[in-house]
C-alpha cells in the first residue's frame, strides 16, 4: 500500500494488531441503530484509558471526543465523524470473528470506521501536532435512522462548534491504498415509498367478482419504471426501485387477497428531480388504482438528503490524501454513488467533505451490504492517518513548532 514514508499512517501502523483485534470484536457484536450500547461503552473505555475527554449520550448513543492541540491561538476547530451501527441482515461468513447474532451484521464496515476514528483520536492525543481543537464524532444510527440528524438536534454543533466536518467510508470498488472524493453531489438522497393497494378479495376461480390488488400492483411496478426513462432528463440521474411486495398467502393458491403493499426507494441528487418523481408517483398510483376499480395510497418519506461535498473542503481533503498516498492514488473526481449517507445532514450545517477509502473486494463480488462482506483491516492505518492528517492540516501549528 503506497504511503508517505513518515507521518500519522506510519505512527498508527504500529498499533495494527491492537486495532485489528478491536475491530473484529466489534464485528462479532454488531448493534443496530440507537442500540449501540456495547459499542459506545467500549469506545468510551478506550478514550478514558487514554485520558481523552469525551461526552457520551449525544443523539442518544453517540459520543464526541475532544482533543486539544499543542496550542489554541485562534480558537479554531474541526470535526471528524465515523458511524457505529450495523445492519439487520444475516452474515454468511465462516471466519472466527463473524457475527454472534442472527439477523445482525456489520455489512457496511462501520466497525472499521469506528476503529479508525478511535485510532485517529489516540494519535492526535499523543502528538498534539495542531493548533486548535479536534472533535471526534462517533455517530449512531446511520443505517436508516438518521443518527446524524439526532446528534445535530441534540446540539452537536452548539456544544462542539466544528468549523468544518469530514468523514470517510470504506469503498470495495477502490483498491487498498487509494482514496476517492467527489466534488459536489457525492451520494444520492434516499426516499422511502410505500404503496398500499386496497381491492376486493375473492376466489381465484372467479376473478370477475373480485378486484385483484396483485394485478394492480403489477401495473404500478411497470409504470413506476417509466418515470425516470420518460420524465427525468437524460443528463440528470435518478433511480426508482420497488424492492418488496406483500400480498396474499403462498399457501392459499386460489385466494385473491384484498390488499397488496409495495415498498421501495427513490434516489436523486437534485431537489427538483425529487419533487418531480414524488408528484408523478402520486399521479400514477391514484390513476392506475382507479382504472381497475381499486383504491391506493402512497406514503412518500424523504429519509436522507443528498450528500453534497463543498468544493473548497473537497479540494483540501484531496490534497491531504495526496500527501499520504501520492497523486496517482487519489481520485479527485470519483463518480457519484446512488447510495446515500446521513453525513448529508452534517454537510448542511457545516462545510466539509465525504471521502471513500479503497479497501478492495469488489472484484470478488463482495460489495457493501453483502452477506459475506468484511472490512479490510489492512487499511486501518491509512484511514485513521487520513482522518488525523485532516485535523493537522486544517489546524496547522506555526512552522517553527510543527512536528
Amino acid at each position: 500500500m503506497p504511503v508517505a514514508s513518515n507521518g500519522p499512517v506510519q505512527h498508527i501502523g504500529r498499533w495494527q494488531d491492537e486495532y485489528t483485534a478491536f475491530r473484529r470484536d466489534l464485528h462479532r457484536h454488531p448493534e443496530l441503530g440507537f442500540e449501540e450500547h456495547r459499542t459506545a461503552q467500549l469506545v468510551c473505555e478506550r478514550l478514558r484509558a487514554l485520558g481523552i475527554e469525551h461526552h457520551p449520550g449525544v443523539g442518544r448513543t453517540g459520543i464526541v471526543a475532544v482533543v486539544r492541540g499543542r496550542r489554541d491561538s485562534a480558537g479554531r476547530s474541526v470535526g471528524l465523524r465515523a458511524d457505529m451501527d450495523a445492519l439487520p441482515m444475516h452474515e454468511d461468513n465462516d471466519f472466527e470473528h463473524r457475527s454472534r447474532y442472527d439477523g445482525r451484521m456489520h455489512g457496511c464496515g462501520h466497525d472499521g470506521h469506528t476503529t479508525m476514528l478511535l485510532a485517529a483520536a489516540r494519535y492526535l492525543h499523543e502528538t498534539r501536532n495542531f493548533d486548535g481543537t479536534a472533535f471526534l464524532i462517533f455517530q449512531p444510527g446511520e443505517e436508516g435512522h438518521a443518527g446524524a440528524k439526532a446528534m445535530i438536534d441534540d446540539g452537536l454543533f452548539e456544544r462542539f462548534p466544528a468549523e468544518a466536518v469530514f468523514a470517510l467510508h470504506n469503498w470495495p470498488a477502490l483498491a487498498p491504498g487509494r482514496i476517492g472524493l467527489t466534488p459536489g453531489p457525492a451520494m444520492a438522497a434516499a426516499d422511502r415509498i410505500e404503496i398500499t393497494i386496497d381491492g376486493r378479495g375473492g376466489h381465484g376461480a372467479h376473478p370477475h367478482a373480485a378486484v385483484d390488488p396483485v394485478l394492480v400492483a403489477g401495473h404500478m411496478i411497470t409504470a413506476a419504471q417509466s418515470i425516470v426513462s420518460r420524465n427525468v432528463s437524460p443528463i440528470d440521474t435518478a433511480v426508482v426501485s420497488l424492492c418488496a411486495m406483500q400480498a396474499g398467502n403462498p399457501g392459499a393458491m386460489s385466494v385473491i387477497p384484498a390488499r397488496a403493499t409495495l415498498v421501495g426507494t427513490v434516489r436523486t441528487f437534485r431537489p427538483a428531480t425529487q419533487d418531480l418523481i414524488e408528484g408523478r408517483l402520486h399521479e400514477l398510483v391514484g390513476s392506475i388504482a382507479a382504472a381497475f376499480g381499486a383504491r391506493a395510497t402512497l406514503k412518500y418519506e424523504r429519509i436522507y438528503p443528498a450528500t453534497i461535498n463543498h468544493e473548497r473542503e473537497t479540494a483540501f481533503a484531496a490534497d491531504v490524501a495526496e500527501s499520504l498516498v501520492g497523486a496517482d492514488n487519489v481520485v479527485r473526481n470519483l463518480d457519484p454513488s446512488m447510495g446515500s449517507e446521513d453525513f448529508s445532514f452534517m454537510l448542511r450545517e457545516r462545510p466539509g467533505a465525504f471521502a471513500r477509502l479503497g479497501q478492495g473486494g469488489a472484484e470478488g463480488g463482495c460489495l457493501l451490504h453483502n452477506s459475506r462482506y468484511d472490512f479490510n483491516d489492512a487499511v486501518i492505518p491509512l484511514g485513521a492517518g487520513y482522518l488525523a492528517a485532516l485535523a493537522e492540516r486544517a489546524l496547522p501549528l506555526p512552522a517553527a513548532e510543527g512536528g
